[in-house]
């Protein structure tokens, strides 16, 4: 028997049942029974925006999936562009895919010219690299005009590959000129994250050299950062995407919320709270502080997870082998016995208030030497795949423009006074 709700008017004693559908209920069936009544749900609590096939998130049971993937087997097996692939076409690639698929990558990551020179050059010294990669995103788009074109399956999958492949060289560009560097050229015969750290890091040598281990925790970090389902910044690009923008503008629109302390900066959050905490002496004083409302604990909790956030289990493994080869971070002993103490404690446990993925990431991005303020831009990189992929399935699905509703609480009708009478 089909699940189902029933649900009446009283004001009409109008009856009407709804079939539960893939875990929801259809609100075009609701707006036949209550034409005009809006559901108020603020922040979209309850409301699913859309359909989709990419990613699967279970909170309550710490359950993340790409196409149906687990992501621990995803970041244990995958490099990150496999994963890109396999968000923007639905499945794994063979190998001569995958062959394809990476020379399409590194045939696109080039800037033009014109663009590095007179757009990012045009920034003021002291730019932030987030501000910097989100209007450089936006403005890429004339540069393509003919990414307006949305309808052709082609071009849309040029520019996605152009995104993919331009966005880590405009991120690495953006640094080097916020601290005073010349920029560097891909070198396309390095892996997509060996050939990022080359463009932030290198110097003067005639070819940079990363450590394989360092190459390989940072894509294993954008493999838990490249899709997350409905989140702001894809409900950002799918809202810009619906109204027919092209994906630059989209993207941009999606970085931008990104760009918010409440989406991506909660990793140098994190890191802020360490470095204030001190010391392993200080922890049970500062989660006293935070049971009495007098701090937060960030990195712990999450808007969905309610569970231990799976992503967070691989970035600890992560964080471990990262500091074989820079040495511990001096904050990470603080990070163990804060969680440790949060982990035994009946406030927090009760509360479902479990390490997410921000709690270990910042300390992986500062042993290596990223500035703090290239950390949203590095969740930024990678997410750029997973925001293509939602734009492409929305303008597959020819969604509708996206345009909610409101419950009015102003004024009702009253007559307009001139200035002059105005009291």
């Amino acid at each position: 028997m089909a699940e189902s709700i029933t649900v009446t008017d009283n004001r009409t004693g109008e009856i009407i049942e709804i079939p539960i559908v893939d875990g929801g209920i259809s609100a075009d069936e609701l707006r036949k029974l209550l034409p005009g009544v809006w559901f108020y749900d603020p922040a979209f609590m309850t409301t699913a925006v859309a359909s989709s096939a990419i990613t699967y998130l279970d909170g309550d049971a710490g359950i993340l999936r790409y196409r149906g993937y687990p992501i621990e087997q995803i970041a244990s097996q995958s490099t990150y562009l496999e994963v890109a692939y396999l968000l923007v076409h639905g499945e794994l690639p063979t190998v001569d895919q995958l062959e394809g698929w990476t020379n399409e990558i590194r045939y696109h990551t080039y800037i033009h010219e014109n663009f590095r020179k007179r757009f990012v050059d045009g920034f003021h010294y002291d730019a932030h690299p987030m501000g910097m990669l989100l209007s450089g995103i936006g403005a890429l788009s004339t540069f393509y005009p003919e990414a307006k074109d949305i309808e052709d399956p082609e071009i849309r999958h040029k520019q996605i590959v152009r995104l993919i492949a331009k966005v880590p060289t405009l991120a690495a560009a953006c640094h080097r000129y916020s601290v005073g560097m010349p920029f560097v050229y891909p070198d396309n015969s390095m892996s997509f994250a060996e050939n990022f750290l080359s463009m932030m890091w290198k110097v003067a040598e005639p070819r940079y050299e990363a450590d394989p281990i360092l190459a390989r925790a940072l894509d294993v970090l954008f493999i838990l950062h490249a899709d997350h389902e409905q989140n702001c910044g894809t409900l950002a690009m799918r809202t810009v995407g619906s109204s027919h923008a092209d994906p630059y503008s989209a993207a941009a629109a999606a970085a931008a919320a990104l760009y918010g302390p409440r989406h991506g900066g909660a990793n140098e959050a994190v890191l802020r709270m360490l470095t204030d905490i001190g010391s392993i002496d200080n922890v049970k004083a500062f989660i006293d502080d935070v049971k009495a409302g007098k701090g937060k604990l960030q990195g712990f909790g999450h808007r969905v997870y309610k569970n231990y956030d799976p992503r967070a289990t691989i970035i600890k493994k992560t964080a471990d082998e990262v500091f074989t080869v820079t040495g511990k971070n001096p904050l990470l002993d603080i990070a163990l016995k804060l969680e440790e103490v949060a982990l035994s404690d009946d406030y927090f446990i009760s509360r479902k208030l479990y390490p997410n993925v921000d709690f270990y990431s910042g300390l992986i991005y500062q042993a290596m030497n990223f500035p703090t303020a290239m950390f949203t831009v590095l969740f930024a990189i990678p997410r750029v795949s997973g925001w293509l992929a939602h734009w492409q399935e929305l303008i597959e699905q020819d969604t509708k423009i996206y345009r909610p509703r409101q419950l009015w609480t102003g004024h009702d009708e009253r007559p307009y006074v001139p200035l002059a009478q105005r009291s």
